[in-house]
């Protein structure tokens, strides 16, 4: 009965600041057109890196969704070094999983989730660009697979069929980026979400502190949360209920971060999308950035904590107690029957 009531109490900490950032994400896919991204992307140089790594920090895509996103950029023109700072930045971090690592972790840790994944991204994106010096331009590419991967927009493919397709208002574009954030990029992270928050309640019902305190600092503690990290298949936000269970069950803030910036980056479809469409050696440079910077941010969260003497549970209850509970239950309830409408219809389409 206490598990259940610890889960309940998680997802309903947590369902206000999710829906806050699935609004966000959906306002955002309007306001930022996919075919900007591929315009400044393609140029070599330590510019278009940074610019990929800015360009996909916020974007609400998971593990799943930044594979054919990053795969339609890549055929639109973009250089492998922008490309791989895309796939770091995004998986990462984003809108969603930073409002909700703000309700679970604390203003901190929210803050700091973001600055690492983007300097992951551009580190690695740089060394890539180091002997990628031609940009993959799309008329590099064959017509039939430049337009296969219609991944972002319509507007990233053929002209021939742009002209067919009637330009949508403003109201059009909303509804569509609202719909891609409350229906499919839910339907995408609803059954993580929901093994997630049981992994948190189970951590915080079972485990004892002092079990995971004999490991839960230093340098095995960071090479662990890297072990469990690289093959799991999970997105920043699932990921965030995860880490708060490890959080308060005596794991160094700093181990956490590395979890939190490991796991969603580094999952095998991923990693065999860079071996195949940009080479061994990204995929080498890839790995190495992001748990060489994980570690380094590690190490400076932890040094950080210390020097000013953070207390990270009282920080998520300041960020609990600005939620008001008609807006908690109201939040709880759509979030639970997006997520069951979700699900729903992934096993519809799977046996259908």
């Amino acid at each position: 009965m206490l598990l259940i009531e610890n889960f309940i109490a998680l997802f309903m900490e947590s369902a206000p600041w999710l829906m806050l950032g699935l609004t966000v994400a959906g306002i955002m896919k309007v306001l930022v057109p996919s075919q900007l991204m591929a315009k400044h992307l393609g140029k070599p140089g330590p510019m278009s890196t940074v610019k990929a790594a800015l360009f996909g920090a916020p974007l609400p895509l998971c593990s799943c969704g930044v594979i054919p996103a990053a795969l339609g950029l890549r055929r639109s023109g973009a250089s492998k070094a922008a490309t791989t700072s895309f796939l770091i930045s995004t998986p990462e971090t984003g809108v969603d999983s930073i409002s909700i690592s703000y309700a679970m972790l604390g203003p901190f840790m929210a803050m700091i989730r973001p600055i690492a994944a983007i300097t992951s991204a551009i580190a690695a994106g740089i060394l890539v660009g180091k002997e990628d010096s031609i940009p993959a331009s799309a008329s590099s590419q064959p017509a039939e697979a430049r337009c296969a991967s219609k991944t972002l927009e319509p507007e990233l493919c053929c002209s021939t069929e742009k002209a067919e397709i009637r330009q949508p208002t403003t109201v059009d574009k909303l509804i569509e980026g609202l719909r891609f954030t409350y229906i499919d990029l839910v339907k995408d992270i609803a059954l993580w979400l929901v093994i997630g928050l049981g992994f948190a309640a189970l951590i915080k019902t079972y485990v004892p502190n002092e079990f995971l305190l004999q490991w839960g600092d230093g340098f095995m503690a960071f090479v662990v949360m890297a072990l469990v990290g690289v093959p799991m298949y999970i997105c920043a936000t699932a990921s965030t209920p995860i880490a708060a269970g490890l959080l308060f069950s005596g794991v160094s803030p700093g181990a956490t971060l590395v979890f939190m910036l490991v796991g969603p980056a580094t999952n095998i479809a991923t990693m065999g999308l860079v071996k195949t469409e940009l080479g061994n050696r990204t995929l080498a440079i890839y790995l190495a950035s992001v748990v060489g910077i994980g570690f380094a941010f590690g190490y400076l969260t932890n040094y950080l904590v210390t020097l000013w003497d953070m207390d990270f549970l009282a920080q998520a209850q300041h960020a609990h107690a600005m939620v008001n509970t008609p807006l908690t239950y109201g939040t709880s309830i759509l979030l639970a029957g997006l997520m069951v409408y979700g699900l729903l219809g992934k096993a519809l389409q799977s046996n259908g």
